[in-house]
């Protein structure tokens, strides 16, 4: 159609009324075009929707998305929602439009998160997923700055908090944000996020965000952006169930599904477990620390954290030792030997006892408190140094640089057990086909630099392998050579171990 030829508007409207037999407006044109504009003009005017109305809209909407899901709020619960809704939400949820929009979104997209979720934390996201999606996009993006395991935190632990706030000021109205909004949205992420809220001038707690499954906690983050508990989480009545079974003895999927994250997973399922613990849920310590130690050696789970120090070994040392402490003191060795049948478990088990030792002598317990406390380490520390030397006694008849790695770890564990034992088997190897030297070039790891070859804390451990007095003497003519004579040995690694020796025999630590 050429703009010569357009039909005006309103045409087809005018045709349609002046071919319609009416009394009203006969065939007249003119007629039919008023009563067309007075049909669009007419203002139909709906009665106020009050504050009171929205509040009991939004309460029978909450009622039923609970009911749907059989979900219930507790006291804490409603405490937090109340202040979010009341704070947040209120000024936001005015219509019933909104209103319903909003708990059509709640209630499509909780599913199988009923019980893996904190509600109050998904019902705030829903509302910045729906009302603020370009907003919500950016709790995305910066996932490892809201969850507090951003590598770049430590940077900017100077700046003044109003800085950070500045910060996500800029990045919402970006994301199109409203001025009028701004605070609100902001108050909301403060109520999910700890740093957020650190930058606001608040205390914070990444425990208690854990502990209620809300998604400021990287181990349950996830779960809200996908609507669903990934395949490699573990859902909650999973974990739960899995740990019944453990604490009745009864196998189950579950439960080999448990031990293999344990394994794969360690440092989120060791947190997992240990939320649980703060909590004051019953756990099977027994059962869980028995079924842990095989696999101490074979934990596949990446490092974590800063630099990666926090390794999966770490987290099943920090989780071991909380179990065996909630375990009665008369019940502790036999738990222990128990975890020292492998040789992985040995060594779980003398760390294990050596974390509890040393939490135990920083206490100032009464003296029946003490003698029982000896009696049960000191039965520990036997048992345990039992089940290593039944582990290391193939390794006595190889040469000491055939000593495989668990071996190696192995004997570095046993200080932690039994001295005196320790130090009789290893010197009896002495005396048999090892030597001194080959065997510190074989435990000490070439490698420490920056770190001395030998510093104060591996002297500590040497004497309770060895004796240092034994050691000085079995080396006395390779220590007291100089360092160039030629008949000390050349090769640089075993050199440097020698003169780490003639410097701390030539100046040995002060008792404090």
């Amino acid at each position: 159609m050429t703009p010569s030829t357009r039909s005006p508007p309103f045409a087809a409207g005018d045709r349609v009324l002046t071919s319609t037999p009416s009394q009203l407006v006969g065939n007249s044109e003119p007629r039919a075009r008023d009563f067309l504009e007075k049909i669009i003009q007419v203002r139909l005017d709906l009665p106020a929707f009050r504050e009171r109305d929205a509040d009991v809209l939004v309460n029978r909407s909450l009622a039923a998305v609970l009911a749907s899901h059989n979900l219930t709020l507790s006291a804490s619960e409603q405490e937090r929602l109340s202040e979010a809704y009341y704070r947040y939400l209120q000024i936001r949820l005015r219509t019933p439009r909104a209103i319903k929009r909003f708990f059509g979104q709640v209630d499509a997209t909780l599913g199988q998160l009923t019980g893996n979720v904190d509600i109050v934390d998904f019902l705030i996201v829903t509302f910045l997923r729906t009302s603020e999606p370009r907003a919500y996009q950016l709790l995305w993006q910066h996932r490892a700055e809201l969850t507090g395991t951003s590598m770049d935190l430590p940077s900017r632990r100077d700046e003044r908090p109003e800085h950070g706030i500045d910060c996500w000021r800029t990045r919402l109205q970006g994301a199109g944000v409203a001025e009028q909004h701004l605070d609100g949205v902001i108050g909301l992420m403060s109520m999910l996020f700890a740093p957020v809220r650190q930058a606001l001038g608040h205390g914070i707690n990444f425990h208690a965000i854990a502990r209620r499954r809300g998604i400021g906690s990287i181990d349950y983050f996830d779960r809200y952006m996908v609507f669903g508990v990934p395949d490699d989480d573990l859902p909650e009545h999973t974990f739960d169930t899995a740990l019944q079974q453990l604490a009745a003895g009864t196998p189950g999927t579950e439960a080999d599904e448990l031990l293999l994250r344990l394994r794969d997973d360690t440092q989120r399922i060791t947190r997992r477990i240990g939320y649980k613990r703060a909590a004051g849920a019953p756990l099977p310590a027994a059962a869980l620390l028995k079924a842990a130690a095989p696999h101490y050696g074979h934990l596949t789970a990446a490092p974590q954290g800063a630099l990666g120090l926090f390794t999966a070994d770490r987290a099943m040392d920090f989780l071991a030792k909380d179990l065996l402490t909630d375990l009665a003191e008369p019940d502790r060795p036999s738990i222990l030997k128990i975890m020292a049948e492998t040789p992985d478990g040995a060594v779980l088990a003398a760390r294990t006892l050596q974390r509890v030792i040393s939490r135990d002598d920083s206490d100032t317990p009464d003296r029946p408190q003490v003698a029982a406390t000896l009696d049960w380490m000191g039965e520990a520390r036997s048992l345990i140094s039992h089940e290593i030397a039944r582990h290391l006694a193939p390794a006595a008849s190889r040469a000491v640089n055939e000593l495989t790695e668990p071996e190696i770890t192995l004997i570095w564990a046993w200080r932690h057990t039994d001295s005196e034992v320790c130090r009789t088997w290893i010197n009896q190897q002495f005396e048999e086909t090892w030597t001194p030297l080959d065997l510190l070039a074989t435990l000490l790891p070439p490698d420490r630099a920056p770190l001395p070859v030998i510093d104060d804390a591996t002297l500590q451990s040497l004497d309770a392998l060895i004796g240092l007095e034994a050691l000085y003497d079995r080396l006395g003519p390779l220590l007291d050579a100089p360092a160039a004579d030629s008949d000390a040995p050349q090769d640089g690694h075993p050199a440097r171990i020698l003169q780490a020796l003639r410097e701390h025999r030539a100046t040995p630590p002060v008792d404090g």
